[in-house]
């Protein structure tokens, strides 16, 4: 491992009925809420009542920002940091996924500062302090609920970056797995499959001596191997739900990469066909990701087969760490496509017409990856080989 200090001060409020306590989370923040939500999903579901009689027994003046993307896009996070700066917002609570969460952040940030929001994002401005703001999740997938970071997309520009700052960590969120069980199954294979690949980011890193992350990683990965399957054919079993939504929380709270950073350039790439096509990222993901680790087998093929062996099951017998390692990402494509995720670019009708636009914004900031260094010559292979 490398030297590290770990901070999460996030409180975590997991399981049926812990929406009764909202009110008493808010109540040392002030009156002015501004409550952000996506399509209307909530609406439809009935969490969004729910909320509004948890805040009106608070008896918080409530303001709303409803619409937000998935792809969470510059222009609304402006609009809720215009909202909380007019109106004196005094907390704000996302009601959603990591998309709502996402934006929530940039919102909470820009709402104390004075220039454009995107100075934040693009890391030209670094946050001096930020409204504090509370989630309600309704989407197992990105684990934003219980860590600092957040992606944003500039659609002005065609640009999709990852930012964060230790100030716009949750000061609680809200976990009941009822709320995810009208997630739709496309939507609940895109967060499984996020949830795998953050995973998977943090077991592909730069560091050395990790058996203790390791295994918790390739047991948290196989426990939603075996859950995910059951959960696509009963989408409302609170167990099965319970355990993938604490499996996402997991997966990116930094608890499984204490002492390195890990790689994060599928996500770069994804980034950059996102921004210029807006599919789902987990979506991309699902294409991406196996193409990576194709193209990287070569630099660790013991890494690569190990996680074949502990997570895949693959036996070794008679085989080379690669052909042990190809193996495990065959059966991780089968097992991705089995649920029902993309394979190619083209099932989101993407062709080759823009490869060289997504490999420029892929390579603003220039090689990337830290457990192997990409160029353009390896991102556009690996795009090339996704479509």
């Amino acid at each position: 491992m490398n030297a590290f200090s770990f901070y999460n001060p996030v409180k975590l409020i997991f399981g049926k009925g812990q929406l009764a306590k909202l009110p008493n989370e808010l109540a040392s923040y002030g009156q002015k809420v501004l409550v952000v939500y996506g399509g209307g999903s909530i609406k439809k579901n009935g969490l969004y009542d729910q909320v509004m009689t948890a805040l009106k027994e608070a008896d918080m003046q409530v303001f709303e920002l409803p619409g937000v993307e998935p792809n969470p896009r510059l222009s609304t996070a402006k609009r809720g940091a215009e909202i909380c700066k007019t109106e004196g917002i005094d907390v704000v609570l996302a009601v959603g996924g990591g998309s709502v969460i996402d934006c929530t952040k940039l919102i909470v940030a820009a709402a104390k500062y004075d220039g454009d929001a995107w100075d934040l994002v693009t890391r030209k401005a670094v946050p001096k302090e930020a409204l504090p703001f509370g989630t309600v999740l309704t989407l197992a997938a990105t684990g934003s609920e219980m860590n600092s970071g957040s992606v944003i997309t500039n659609e002005d520009t065609q640009e999709k970056y990852g930012w964060g700052s230790p100030l716009v960590f949750p000061k609680f969120s809200i976990l009941d797995p009822v709320h995810t069980f009208t997630v739709p199954l496309d939507q609940t294979v895109y967060g499984i499959v996020d949830m795998m690949s953050h995973m998977f980011e943090q077991y592909y890193n730069e560091a050395t001596n990790t058996p203790v992350h390791d295994e918790m990683i390739e047991g948290v990965l196989r426990v939603v191997m075996e859950t995910a399957p059951k959960l696509v054919q009963d989408l409302e079993n609170y167990e099965l739900r319970e355990t993938i939504l604490f499996a996402g929380t997991m997966g990116l709270n930094n608890f499984l990469r204490m002492g390195y950073i890990g790689d994060w350039a599928s996500h770069n790439i994804e980034h950059a066909v996102s921004a210029v096509y807006d599919i789902p990222h987990a979506g991309g993901l699902a294409i991406i990701f196996p193409r990576w680790m194709r193209h990287n087998v070569h630099v660790n093929p013991e890494r690569f087969a190990k996680l074949a062996e502990k997570v895949f099951q693959v036996d070794p017998t008679g085989k080379s760490a690669e052909e042990v390692a190809l193996e495990g990402i065959d059966r991780l494509v089968a097992f991705w496509s089995s649920l029902g995720a993309p394979t190619n670019l083209a099932d989101y009708n993407i062709d080759d017409s823009q490869i060289d636009l997504m490999v420029e914004k892929a390579m603003v900031n220039g090689k990337f990856g830290n457990f192997n260094k990409l160029d353009e010559e390896d991102t556009k292979a690996i795009l090339t080989a996704c479509l």
